[in-house]
């Protein structure tokens, strides 16, 4: 019990931002001595940290808690169809290292070899007696990576190898810490959960725009990967059949399409995988890939809202946050156009995180297992 009291009083902190004792006696419904004695647990542990005293109002000044940066680290693995990306963030989440690698497309010893170096390499950074605190290790990677050789042209066969490679226990034999593993999709959504701005719906639904297309799916405040691990594949899902022809939503709005785009009226595509900041891409291009990116994205979320009633549809990926404006703006719009009569039009919006979503996600992993509660725990009005 005091294990999990403890982890709810550092997901209330981490939710809501510094606060006093009393204020979190009053939001989690715990007694003042019990939260005194956690505080000073906590504090002792170096989890947490005194403000400077709340004056102004009768009787002693509060003392806000806060948590402190340096309690913790994780790691997060980004596995990616064009790159690999390692990162390191302290307890409040900021990103204190980063290693990369570009590749043409991803094999299990590849992203092994890379994943032990760039962790020697981060740690090595790191003050001798915080290595310590590194609490885990997570990996965000596309799921059934083997069934997309023909989208990453590639010849068949050539992702075979992921059939049956454990890429999580192989690194884990070399760590001294836990390794988790999640779709790189649902670990973007769980980047925003956990990172992200907390005046959002609680129930929502998450779109990626990667290499591929993914998503995630909120319920309640929670990230729900179904029985696989899978759930809320959106760049699966159909928008379009003719005859046996399934059209799916990775092939309109994913980045690959864009990238072929680029390539069909004869211009580079390197810009898109060079940065995330800044594009330079044709605007006839680019805004025919956004309406429709759009179309495709404004489809997906109407099937799934007749299943789901979700209040909101978060759209969010590796590209300009201006780029990124205008994708939402451009699905908001195909909304209102199309007409399917007994369902609520979801509002769109844009995600917190941005392209930084899968490896942040992937760091949430061992903060989330070994640091918090689900949000539910606390909201008590």
């Amino acid at each position: 019990m005091r294990a999990h009291n403890e982890r709810l009083v550092l997901t209330l902190i981490r939710q809501v931002g510094a606060l006093p004792k009393a204020e979190i006696a009053r939001m989690t419904g715990l007694s003042a001595q019990t939260v005194s004695v956690i505080m000073r647990a906590l504090e002792a542990e170096g989890l947490l940290k005194k403000g400077e005293p709340l004056r102004g109002k009768v009787g002693q000044p509060s003392v806000p808690m806060s948590l402190v940066a340096e309690g913790a680290y994780f790691l997060g693995l980004k596995v990616g169809r064009r790159s690999l990306e390692l990162v390191l963030t302290d307890f409040r989440g900021t990103v204190v290292g980063r290693q990369a690698q570009a590749h043409r497309f991803p094999s299990p010893d590849a992203v092994v070899r890379f994943a032990t170096g760039a962790m020697e390499t981060l740690l090595a950074d790191l003050p001798q007696d915080r290595r310590t605190r590194v609490a885990g290790l997570g990996i965000a990677i596309p799921f059934r990576l083997h069934d997309w050789p023909d989208l990453l042209a590639l010849e068949p066969g050539a992702m075979d190898a992921w059939r049956d490679r454990d890429i999580a226990a192989e690194i884990a034999a070399q760590c001294s810490f836990p390794v988790f593993l999640r779709n790189d999709a649902s670990a973007a959504c769980g980047a925003e959960l956990v990172f992200g701005d907390q005046n959002r719906p609680r129930d929502f639904l998450y779109f990626f725009m990667g290499f591929f297309v993914g998503g995630g799916l909120v319920l309640d405040n929670t990230l729900y990967t179904g029985r696989t691990g899978n759930a809320a594949a959106l760049g699966s899902i159909p928008i379009g059949i003719e005859g046996t022809t399934v059209r799916q939503l990775v092939d309109v709005a994913s980045l690959v399409s864009l990238e072929k785009a680029l390539k069909e009226a004869g211009h580079p595509s390197e810009a898109i995988w060079a940065g995330c900041t800044v594009w330079d891409i044709p605007e006839p291009v680019l805004d025919a890939w956004l309406r429709q990116a759009a179309e495709g994205l404004a489809y997906a979320i109407f099937s799934s809202a007749c299943l789901i009633d979700f209040e909101s549809a978060m759209i969010d990926g590796w590209m300009p946050w201006p780029v990124r404006a205008r994708l939402v703006d451009y699905t908001a719009e195909q909304l209102t156009r199309i007409s399917i009569a007994g369902i609520d039009i979801p509002e769109v919006r844009a995600g917190t995180i941005g392209p930084d979503a899968r490896a942040l996600g992937a760091a949430s992993l061992p903060l989330s297992e070994r640091f918090l509660v689900d949000r539910n725990a606390f909201l008590k009005g």
